[in-house]
């Protein structure tokens, strides 16, 4: 049976409300969103920590204070059409589940209503993805999530760091970006706020078609 509510026709069986076609629910609105990365001056340009570049971005972006120090963690607390925390674990990458573990416990946030913002050596320099769920794919501070919280049912906002030949993988995450590859990040940085607004709504499938690309070989370089 269809009714209509402010205009907009709603379909109920008994009373439960099963659809609505003005709005979409394809996804959990997000209530935290985990940025990556290393603490320090001696990190803060590095391509490890291009998760933190982008929460932060979206911080200033919201007016969201990142001020707060709990649970091994830089963190703050705002309005994005609901109440949202972001969190920078302080506790370097490797071990970056405890923080958040720590966070999800103490605000009862659900994996399904997470998402982590990474690097990913495995995407083009600039390129961004989003995945829900799934292995860790590589990235020791997804993995140390994963193993922390016993699921891996959040989703991933990735960053493409692209890799270089010859130079080991370690080594090449904690090094900082040409001048080049610079800016294609920075670029990506701005779109992957525009991301993680849609992905905060609950707007993943929207997200995943205006600003996800799928896996390809990075260049070398």
């Amino acid at each position: 049976m269809a009714l209509h509510i402010d205009g907009r026709p709603r379909y109920f069986v008994g009373l439960l409300v099963v659809a609505d076609l003005h709005r979409s629910y394809e996804s959990t609105p997000i209530a935290l969103v985990v940025g990556l990365g290393n603490p320090g001056s001696a990190y803060s340009a590095t391509k490890h920590n291009v998760g933190f570049w982008l929460v932060d971005a979206f911080a200033r972006k919201h007016g969201i204070a990142l001020s707060e120090r709990m649970a091994e963690a830089i963190t703050g607390v705002g309005q994005v059409d609901h109440p949202l925390r972001i969190v920078k674990p302080q506790t370097y990458m490797n071990n970056s589940g405890r923080s958040v573990a720590k966070i999800m416990s103490r605000f009862g946030v659900t994996p399904t209503e997470m998402v982590v913002v990474q690097d990913d050596v495995d995407l083009p320099c600039g390129a961004l993805r989003i995945k829900n769920g799934g292995s860790a794919g590589g990235h020791r501070g997804v993995a140390s999530i994963i193993d922390t919280i016993r699921s891996d049912q959040f989703i991933r906002l990735k960053i493409g760091v692209g890799r270089a030949s010859g130079v080991d993988t370690a080594d090449y995450v904690l090094s900082p970006f040409s001048s080049a590859a610079l800016a294609e990040v920075r670029t990506a940085v701005e779109r992957g706020v525009d991301a993680l607004d849609l992905l905060v709504a609950g707007r993943m499938t929207e997200a995943m078609n205006r600003y996800h690309v799928r896996a390809a070989a990075p260049p070398v370089i």
